[in-house]
């Protein structure tokens, strides 16, 4: 009932007058939202001028909370008028487990004293079963939703923009809220960012002496989530198990027969990262198209001799030094801060959906591997002009940490320097204060300075192992995966339901087909053998008649075969021609990178921005996760009897 609680609010607020909101003069006015993702005071305005019932005052029990929980009079009261506060927010201190597990502190309560006055735990406010009251009054926030031009959560969830969950997360407890920069606060344009950071990787192979000139960076060679295998030089794409289910050697995909014989006895360990190197992230993908393409010219004998005998491994070294050298040597990121619109996506609600993180009292951290001098640039960009006039990006949050030296940064400690000029200069200190700027240091630092840990901080990233999966095996920080390519699945995933639908229905035929035929094979080899069928009718069946049905099935079932088999090539390839869909591999398995996403991150999304649909007093919940026997535990409307 959080969403509840904040419509009271805002009920509440609206009989007070209102400040004016900062003007803009000119074309740099700043824009305004519709729609679900109106500012409070839109939605304010929009309300009556009175105060809100009392029974609705009273709906804004948590219901994870069935007794209001007191805090410290003057910090924990949140709600004051001239008249009286109604509400308190659970403190750390105070705070429990529900019933799913999550902490309530965060949770708003209606104070004991109002309960009190209302008949112990409000009960008399409601007046009927809680099962009938639940129901109606589900009803009424869906129509009042609807009315205030608001999307309900479950709606948003069920969208591109949605944000999904794999672990149950109370929204409210978390009191801090990091975030990665690169490809999380910031996206790329792909085409164009990995796209220069090829070139300048490819003119750095090339001054090595390795063959480039006829090649182009293809970004649809490789999607997030492959494997390379620097042993044989492929790129592999594995279930959740780590079974292999397509692979490319160089820039050719292999078949099925192929995959088979190479893979078949093999599974991806990505512990073993001399052989398996995993595509964390978008950045890998420049990486990834270099190496294939280069073992296309190894296979064709055109790197040069004095290069030196060069097996596969070797050759993914010289590409991975090419690209980092690309990196470091700060050219590429010139030209990035030179002309920042050609390769930023501009996202308008991305600051609106920090800030209202921010009134909402989260501490908001900037944590990124990034340099001062980058960091500034790249935000400068992407969020001041989104914002009041009077907010700058550097007021959004508690404590920027630069040049992090993730995933280190969460493992050990390293020294820490605070940026003390506009133009870079540190200085070393041993502590980090509120609203500092800061290079290097450590996750546990951040814990001290701010008296916070744990499940109390929620880290956003985009790199599986370096964001999301290190603060959660050393930190036990709560994580959330923002991974943009989700938009374009979830649209491919519309577009190619009805061909899903047709190829599992020829599945499903061929199932039952198959079913009679196993059956009718069963019963001509217990025939051979003068022993009865399974059944009086098989064992009767006239020797022709079960061999020409056989012969039918036989063929039927062949002829599905051919039907069945492109149709599961090319399930997918909407998304991408040569690897499927993202999150699957094969038409039922999830792949190596949804097993990944469920392991490590506790939501994701595909953008920041999507918190705006939702509210920073979010509960997440988790969704049911079927199981192979499922289907058959919860038949419906037959009665199963177990013999």
């Amino acid at each position: 009932m959080a969403d509840a609680a904040e419509l009271v609010r805002l009920l509440r607020l609206r009989a007070a007058p209102l400040p004016s909101p900062p003007q803009r003069s000119g074309p740099s006015s700043r824009p305004q939202r519709s729609g679900p993702s109106s500012r409070p005071q839109r939605l304010l305005r929009a309300l009556p001028r009175r105060r809100p019932p009392l029974s609705l005052r009273c709906r804004a029990l948590d219901a994870s909370r069935p007794a209001a929980v007191e805090g410290e009079r003057g910090e924990e009261d949140v709600f004051e008028d001239e008249e009286e506060s109604y509400f308190s927010v659970t403190s750390s201190g105070l705070s429990q487990v529900d019933y799913l597990g999550q902490s309530t502190r965060g949770d708003l309560n209606v104070r004991r004293e109002r309960l009190e006055a209302l008949g112990g735990n409000g009960e008399s406010t409601l007046h009927g079963p809680i099962e009938e009251i639940a129901w109606k009054e589900a009803g009424e926030a869906e129509t009042l939703l609807h009315d205030l031009g608001i999307a309900d959560p479950f709606s948003v969830r069920h969208s591109p923009r949605g944000i999904f969950c794999t672990r149950t997360l109370n929204l409210r407890s978390i009191s801090v809220i990091g975030y990665d920069m690169d490809y999380t606060l910031i996206h790329y344009n792909v085409m164009a960012w990995e796209g220069r950071a090829y070139d300048y990787g490819m003119d750095n192979l090339k001054s090595m002496g390795f063959p480039v000139d006829d090649l182009k960076f293809d970004p649809d060679l490789v999607i997030r989530g492959l494997v390379i295998d620097k042993e044989k030089g492929n790129l592999v794409k594995a279930d959740r198990f780590g079974y292999i289910k397509r692979a490319m050697h160089g820039t050719q995909m292999l078949s099925t027969s192929s995959v088979s014989e190479i893979y078949g006895r093999e599974l991806v360990d990505l512990r073993k990262e001399s052989r398996w190197e995993f595509l964390n992230t978008l950045f890998s993908v420049s990486e990834a198209v270099m190496f294939m393409q280069m073992v296309d010219k190894l296979d064709q004998g055109l790197v040069p001799a004095e290069l030196g005998p060069l097996d596969y491994k070797g050759l993914y070294n010289a590409v991975s030094k090419a690209l980092f050298r690309a990196h470091v040597e700060g050219q590429l990121k010139r030209e990035i801060m030179a002309e920042p619109e050609r390769f930023v996506e501009p996202d308008p609600e991305l600051p609106l959906a920090l800030l209202d993180q921010k009134e909402a009292g989260k501490k908001l951290l900037l944590i990124t591997n990034s340099d001062y001098h980058y960091t500034n640039k790249m935000m400068n960009h992407a969020f001041n002009r989104f914002l009041p006039n009077d907010v700058g990006w550097r007021d959004l949050f508690e404590m920027v940490i630069v040049s992090a030296r993730k995933p280190e940064f969460f493992q050990l400690s390293h020294p820490l320097y605070e940026v003390v000029t506009d133009d870079g200069l540190m200085r070393p200190c041993f502590k980090a204060n509120s609203g500092g700027l800061y290079s290097g240091g450590s996750a546990q630092m951040v814990e001290k300075s701010l008296e916070i840990h744990g499940d109390e901080i929620l880290y956003v990233g985009d790199h599986i192992y370096t964001d999301v999966s290190q603060s959660k095996v050393h930190l036990r920080w709560r994580t959330a995966l923002i991974c943009r390519e989700l938009e374009d699945e979830f649209d491919a995933l519309v577009q190619s339901y009805d061909q899903k639908e047709k190829l599992v229905t020829l599945i499903q035929q061929k199932e039952i087909v198959g079913d009679l035929f196993n059956q009718l094979r069963l019963a001509q080899q217990r025939r051979s053998n003068s022993r009865p069928a399974q059944t009086l009718a098989a064992t009767c069946m006239d020797d022709h008649e079960l061999t020409e049905s056989m012969q039918k099935l036989l063929i039927v079932m062949q002829r599905l075969d051919e039907k069945i088999g492109p149709m599961l090539e090319s399930d997918g390839e909407l998304f991408n021609k040569r690897w499927g869909w993202l999150s699957r591999a094969g038409l039922w398995d999830k792949s190596h990178l949804t097993r990944q996403i469920e392991k490590y991150a506790d939501i994701y999304t595909s953008r920041v921005s999507n918190f705006l649909h939702y509210t920073p007093f979010m509960y997440f919940q988790s969704q049911e996760q079927t199981l192979a026997h499922d289907g058959h535990s919860y038949a419906r409307g037959e009665n199963i009897k177990v013999q």
